[in-house]
Order: C-alpha cells, then sequence, then structure tokens
C-alpha cells in the first residue's frame, strides 16, 4: 500500500511543478542577477503580460544609456555635398576701342583741318585715296598752302586756296608752313601794325612762307624771297583763325 502511495505522488509532481512554471513569470535580469536569493511572489498570468509589456519599453539601463552614446540610435548619415566644380576663368573681355576723335587724323593724330604745303614743283592731285584713281590736276607751284581735310593710309584729302580737292600721297607735303595772298595788291610792314613803316607790296597769287603769327593775332610775321616783314592774316589765306604758328 505504501508503495502505491509513493507512486502515485512521483506522478503528480510534476506536473504541479509544470504549472508552477508556466504561471511564474521569470524576473528582470538585473533583479536576478542583484539578488539571487529573492524569490518573486507569484502572480497572475495577467498579471505576467502587463507586467512585461510595461517592462519591455523601459530602458534595461538607463544610466548605462546615458553614459555610453555607442549605445543610442546611430543617426542617419548626412551625405556631403559634391565638390563645386571649378568656375571657369573669366574671358578677358577686348578693350574697347575708343571713338575716333573727329579733330584729328585717323593715321597720324594730328589736327584736322591743318594746314601743309607742296613739297615739290610737281604734285599729282587725284580723285580718289590710290594710284588706280585718275590724276585731276598737277601741281607746278612748290611751297603751295593746301588743307588737310582727311586721312587714309598714305594718303590725304586736301583742298588748295581756290577751293579745288583731291588726294595727294603724303610723301609730296610738308608741315612747312606758307602762304598765299589773296585779293588785291597787299602791303607788308615793320611791324603788326597799320601806321607801321612798309617794306614791300606783294600781289594777289604769290607764294610766301609764314615765319610767326601770334595766337588771336591779326597779324602775322612772313617772308617773300629775302623780305620780311607783318602781314595782316586777312590778306592771305594759309591760317586758321587765330591760329599760332612758330614762334
Amino acid at each position: 500500500m505504501w508503495r502505491a502511495i509513493l507512486l502515485a505522488v512521483a506522478l503528480t509532481a510534476p506536473a504541479a511543478r509544470a504549472a508552477t512554471q508556466d504561471t511564474t513569470p521569470a524576473p528582470p535580469s538585473h533583479a536576478a542577477t542583484a539578488h539571487p536569493a529573492t524569490t518573486q511572489p507569484t502572480t497572475t498570468h495577467a498579471d505576467t503580460h502587463a507586467h512585461t509589456a510595461k517592462h519591455e519599453h523601459k530602458p534595461a539601463h538607463p544610466t548605462a544609456s546615458a553614459a555610453h552614446p555607442a549605445h543610442t540610435a546611430a543617426k542617419p548619415a548626412v551625405p556631403l555635398p559634391a565638390a563645386a566644380a571649378p568656375a571657369p576663368a573669366p574671358v578677358a573681355a577686348a578693350p574697347a576701342k575708343p571713338p575716333q576723335d573727329p579733330n584729328k587724323g585717323t593715321v597720324t593724330g594730328l589736327p584736322i583741318p591743318r594746314f601743309v604745303s607742296l613739297r615739290t614743283d610737281d604734285v599729282n592731285l587725284r580723285s580718289g585715296p590710290g594710284t588706280r584713281y585718275p590724276i585731276e590736276w598737277v601741281y607746278k607751284r612748290r611751297d603751295l598752302p593746301v588743307e588737310v581735310e582727311r586721312e587714309f593710309e598714305v594718303w590725304r584729302l586736301v583742298r588748295d586756296p581756290e577751293g579745288v580737292k583731291g588726294w595727294v600721297h603724303q610723301a609730296t607735303l610738308t608741315g612747312r608752313r606758307s602762304f598765299f595772298v589773296t585779293g588785291g595788291e597787299q602791303v607788308m610792314r615793320e611791324s603788326a601794325s597799320d601806321t607801321a613803316a612798309p617794306v614791300a607790296k606783294v600781289e594777289a597769287g604769290v607764294v610766301g612762307r609764314i615765319r610767326e603769327c601770334p595766337a588771336s593775332s591779326g597779324w602775322c610775321q612772313v617772308q617773300v624771297g629775302d623780305v620780311r616783314g607783318w602781314l595782316k592774316r586777312e590778306a592771305f589765306w594759309g591760317t586758321l583763325p587765330d591760329e599760332a604758328v612758330g614762334g
């Protein structure tokens, strides 16, 4: 009989332990580690689920998480901006060409208009700036004053005392200043005064050289042959109004 009772106890004991283990939740890992001798009271199955759900949302070691940033969630990688391509070097703009001064020659930069004189006794006056243009006139008057009005390469557009215009080569001109007597007979005097003693009389068409013309003066010192004297500007052609020459 005692053997039968012991056999019955042996068969029912594991089942009771298994039921107890199924209904008793495992204590938190840190509690078990810190206090192995302490046991948790038996709880119901519903309390086990509530406790477990609440426990799963708490950090196991808050202090450790704060002390070790490596335990925190990794921040998303921020892509670096692509290296900007170097800006192309600015292309230097061609310097603006200054506007042409209408009062200066396009070739020499000398004043326009200006007076010069014929270099020789044989100067061709052409209809255009080039040898392909026909000759319209041949001057046989060395030192005749002409007025330069335009420049084109080696050619100059000139006007003579009678208003005739044409193109001559620059090699046939000189910067020497001369005059051409206009009107009737004119008187050269010893000084720039109407009351000064006369030194010579010159006819219309006479050509001579200008020695000096003070600026804004109505008189110029001139020379015809070996004779020097003063002549009124209004008596000849070969200077601009109030132009200073020589001196």
